[in-house]
């Protein structure tokens, strides 16, 4: 007999949104992580919870329209750690897109998210534009606002674990995922903790490693399949300054790629780049490059603003191997099986911090039929978070 019906590898946002989903559909779950919940990508995003509005562009639509989905669950679920915030895009004589696309491009995101009262936007008047933070005006002709999420995300992935336990799954950690193989209808895992190492049995195992993911699949036997994918670096710089209105979608002037301006903590929070990273992701740093791009995009539409900085720090993205700028690459979450009809092993690869809920439920859905069936204790939809 099983230990666990469900052991998750991972710490982060999706590890912890499928020990919740597990736990609510009644079964035995556990979590392993190495290090400490929300130790690297999950406490290193934008903080956004957001449809992704630049995705339109590469016709991503399901991708946004269940991300602006999971955004109103968890405005429901959470309140208290996802709040809606104003976001601005100028536009500028040299904006790579005019306004009336902008405005294109807007229209359709209300329309993936229904049309509801969070998904308005509006033309800010010209009037009101030295409002904004001092944001620069010469050159400027339009801005627009509308609305999206932001949380903090090493918290939310504290909450969602808590609310894992509180229906009764648990947590290894610090514990060391050394290794399963598979034994019949189930793994034998083994574990290091605390310079001893256990063995104990699970009936499915779920690698949510993020970028330590190809290094958790090389331990299992016989091995699951390894995708093609880079470790994609992003790096935030925080900056001493507030900003009072809201997050600013803006051009880095030098490339045109997005980059947010955006209060964070009573300071200013601004990111992210992109750049391909090898190495061991635990070493991940920021570089004098990127810090130099980012403090360079603040100055180029606050030129006033010019605080001190706080603190910078990067992390990793799981993304398709392409010879495409890591800006243009997919990013739908992608799930790899050790068997495509009746799978013990699913490896989740990428995704949004946003779309974590939903990707849970997709992974239990996948497992459900080797699982034993058990009396469904909630609803991770209406499942408030603690």
């Amino acid at each position: 007999m099983s230990d666990v019906d469900v052991l998750v590898v991972g710490g982060g946002i999706h590890g912890a949104g499928v020990l919740q989903a597990a736990a609510a559909a009644g079964h035995s779950a556990l979590l392993v992580e190495e290090r400490a919940p929300a130790f690297g990508t999950s406490s290193r995003s934008s903080k956004l919870i957001h449809g992704g509005l630049r995705y339109l562009e590469s016709l991503q639509l399901a991708l946004v329209r269940e991300s602006l989905r999971e955004r109103e669950i968890l405005l429901r679920v959470a309140p208290h750690l996802v709040q809606l915030v104003p976001f601005f895009i100028p536009v500028y004589a040299a904006t790579s897109r005019p306004a009336w696309k902008i405005r294109a491009g807007l229209s359709m995101y209300a329309a993936l998210g229904g049309f509801g009262p969070d998904d308005r936007f509006q033309r800010v008047p010209r009037a009101r534009w030295d409002e904004l933070d001092g944001l620069e005006c010469s050159g400027l002709r339009a801005v627009f606002r509308y609305f999206d999420g932001q949380t903090d995300d090493a918290a939310l992935v504290r909450a969602v674990l808590a609310s894992a336990c509180e229906l009764g799954a648990s947590v290894a950690c610090p514990a060391r995922f050394l290794g399963a193989e598979r034994k019949d209808d189930e793994y034998e895992v083994r574990l290091g903790e605390a310079h001893a190492e256990r063995t104990l049995r699970a009936r499915t195992l779920v690698n949510a490693a993020g970028p330590w993911v190809l290094d958790v699949q090389r331990r299992i036997r016989p091995r699951p399949m390894l995708l093609d994918v880079e470790l994609v670096a992003g790096t935030h710089v925080e900056l001493e300054g507030r900003l009072e209105r809201g997050i600013y979608y803006c051009e880095a002037p030098r490339d045109r790629r997005a980059v947010f301006l955006m209060p964070w903590k009573g300071h200013t929070l601004v990111g992210t780049t992109e750049r391909v990273f090898t190495g061991d992701p635990a070493q991940v740093r920021p570089s004098d490059e990127e810090i130099e791009y980012l403090l360079e995009t603040l100055r180029h539409y606050m030129p006033t603003r010019n605080g001190a900085r706080i603190a910078e720090w990067a992390g990793l993205r799981v993304l398709p191997k392409s010879p495409t700028s890591a800006f243009s690459r997919p990013r739908e979450v992608t799930f790899t099986f050790d068997d495509e009809t009746r799978p013990r092993t699913i490896a989740i690869w990428g995704g949004k911090l946003t779309g974590y809920r939903a990707t849970a439920e997709k992974v239990l859905g996948a497992l459900r039929g080797q699982l034993p069936a058990r009396q469904r204790l909630a609803d991770t939809a209406t499942l408030r978070l603690p």
